[in-house]
């Protein structure tokens, strides 16, 4: 077995995998002001639950946007699980062509998801790739594959923040779509405006992508926490695929691991 590690800004996910098969992922809130031990102490936990031991683990990838935690993890994996775990750098084998500007600047978990959509869903066809986390980013894969720029937006989350901290009556309310766009209350009123709001932002870029590229045979693959309450209400998006950065690395790993493992 594997582990797959996924630290974002918001969350860490963590999956685990035997060969391909999937045993168990979860994701816990991103803390830097944590420490090993206690990340630790929480893994240990969710292992138990589905009866696997540390032992059983004997390699492990991570991927990470946030430096200050990835010395933290990296000793949490030592210590607990007794594996030291690939890090998704500059110099890991991807097979990805990255055209942008300077390909040091995109982000780890921007390369991962744009691997795994190759790799599961290629079709020597351009992709868009939008992944609904802390940000609302948008990668644009050409038909060889490589990628060619993209789009960064804010996250639905951190405006629904935004919206409640900037302003002094607004209550904080659930992220989910409301039954009318003529909302009737406050909580409505905001639901109706990051939901049907944020699904025209992304019909919107997708269309400007595929103008551009010329192409109407583009193929639009979303993950993140809020993937799913936006395609509900849009036809451009053709994939929902929830697990897509956490496969990415399980990819990567055996493209990566010293032959005999």
């Amino acid at each position: 077995m594997i582990i797959c590690i996924d630290i974002g800004n918001t969350n860490i996910k963590y999956a685990i995998y035997e060969g391909s098969v999937l045993r168990i992922s979860f994701r816990v809130a991103t803390d830097p002001k944590r420490t090993s031990d206690e990340y630790g102490s929480q893994l240990i936990s969710m292992l138990a639950v589905k009866n696997i031991k540390t032992s059983d683990i004997v390699g492990g990838i991570m991927s990470s946007v946030v430096p200050s935690l990835d010395y933290t993890i990296e000793h949490m994996c030592k210590d607990y699980l007794s594996v030291s775990p690939m890090h998704l750098a500059p110099g890991m084998k991807t097979g990805h062509n990255l055209r942008a500007d300077n390909p040091r600047e995109v982000g780890a978990d921007r390369i991962v998801n744009n691997v795994s959509a190759i790799n599961k869903y290629g079709e020597g066809k351009p992709m868009i790739v939008i992944d609904f986390g802390t940000a609302t980013t948008f990668n644009i894969i050409n038909e060889r594959y490589e990628f060619i720029g993209g789009v960064i937006a804010p996250g639905i989350k951190g405006s629904l923040d935004s919206l409640v901290n900037g302003t002094a009556k607004l209550p904080r309310v659930e992220i989910e779509k409301p039954a009318s766009v003529i909302a009737t209350n406050t909580v409505t009123n905001m639901q109706a405006g990051i939901v049907f709001g944020f699904a025209g932002l992304v019909e919107y870029i997708v269309k400007k992508i595929k103008k551009e590229l010329k192409r109407t045979d583009v193929k639009t693959i979303a993950t993140g926490g809020f993937s799913e309450i936006i395609a509900g209400e849009i036809s451009c998006i053709d994939v929902v695929d929830k697990l897509l950065t956490l496969e990415g690395l399980r990819y990567l790993y055996y493209l990566n691991c010293p032959e005999g493992q």
